[in-house]
């Protein structure tokens, strides 16, 4: 998926702010002492006549802030808007920041209903998913949810799935890491299988063959064949994860049962949860029956929110519109007030 870059010289912070009680419901893990977030920062490269608000500037140009959120380099985040509740974009293999054509006029709305948008970049970000895994993209979540805790005085995140990222929230949620806890809901756009798109391909028969082998002599971490994937190096384990029956990541597959499906998903029925669904996705095989498959999906999360969009594609970038509203609906109708306080 191709991704744009980002405009440096565009980067601050706006100038509205929420701020949180002393008896915040994150009180048992926010740190004392947090830093003033009052200051803000100048703008550069804009006219000093020219009072630019909102968190798009121009097209592919986001008003924010850029932060660390971890010690390793890659551990880099942006948000758009300075609100205390976050939704948190979790992208899909060789994603980054920027990662779909919703995400603008989304950052857009979700300021008007006070609410920052967050992009973060994380070890397998861009080409890095060949050599990462969905235990560390966990890691770096946690480690993110984290920040906005104690830096920047969260009430509360909501996680935003697109492809591969939905299998991230799947297995950060059954983690029980502590702040998994401030997951106030859970947005799924595509969840689909990557194994069985994968299956499409001459080559994954093969490739799993050898996966398996190198796994089995104990060589799980060291790389397949360059030919493996055009777009990264992987390792034995990551490619067996993603393209073998029954692999760390085969959490949407068809042909899993309704079984299958509940013991992957299940966990995710004490979360309040949208299924977003592209009915022509580009990834998803033809012979796969799609309004079957999300129907079956919603089911084994405990009744998730079914949303078909019609023609839309992979990321959605010809149902722009229509991606946007679904999310921004389920946000104004499952929150805050339908959200009990998960520390009581």
């Amino acid at each position: 998926m191709n991704t744009s870059s980002l405009s440096s010289s565009t980067l601050s912070t706006p100038s509205s702010s929420s701020s949180s009680s002393a008896s915040s419901w994150f009180s048992g893990i926010v740190r004392a002492g947090r830093p003033d977030r009052s200051a803000t920062i100048k703008m550069t490269g804009v006219a000093s006549n020219v009072d630019i608000v909102g968190p798009v500037v121009r097209k592919s140009q986001f008003r924010g802030v850029l932060f660390k959120y971890g010690p390793n380099p890659i551990q880099v985040a942006f948000k758009t808007g300075d609100f205390t509740r976050q939704v948190i974009f979790i992208g899909g293999l060789t994603d980054g920041f920027l990662a779909t054509a919703y995400l603008e006029p989304l950052a857009i709305a979700l300021d008007n209903e006070n609410w920052s948008l967050v992009q973060f970049l994380m070890s397998s970000s861009y080409s890095g998913y060949g050599t990462s895994s969905l235990q560390q993209d966990a890691k770096d979540l946690d480690q993110l949810i984290n920040y906005l805790i104690n830096k920047e005085d969260s009430e509360g995140v909501v996680l935003l799935g697109h492809s591969t990222g939905c299998q991230d929230i799947v297995h950060y949620m059954r983690t029980n890491f502590a702040c998994s806890r401030a997951v106030r809901a859970a947005i799924f756009q595509a969840p689909v299988s990557d194994r069985e798109y994968r299956a499409t391909l001459p080559e994954t028969a093969s490739m799993i063959d050898l996966a398996a082998s190198m796994i089995s002599d104990g060589r799980g971490t060291e790389l397949m064949p360059r030919e493996t994937d055009p777009c990264s190096p992987i390792t034995a384990y990551r490619y067996h994860s993603l393209c073998s029956y029954n692999g760390d990541d085969d959490l949407f597959s068809s042909d899993l049962s309704d079984d299958q499906l509940k013991m992957r998903l299940g966990h995710m029925s004490s979360t309040h949860c949208q299924v977003i669904f592209s009915m022509a996705d580009e990834y998803v095989p033809d012979y796969v029956d799609k309004k079957a498959l999300v129907e079956r999906l919603c089911r084994a999360m405990g009744g998730a929110e079914k949303v078909e969009i019609e023609y839309g594609n992979h990321s959605l970038s010809n149902r722009i519109e229509e991606a946007v509203q679904a999310i921004i609906d389920f946000l104004k109708r499952e929150g805050p007030k339908g959200w009990d306080d998960p520390w009581n």
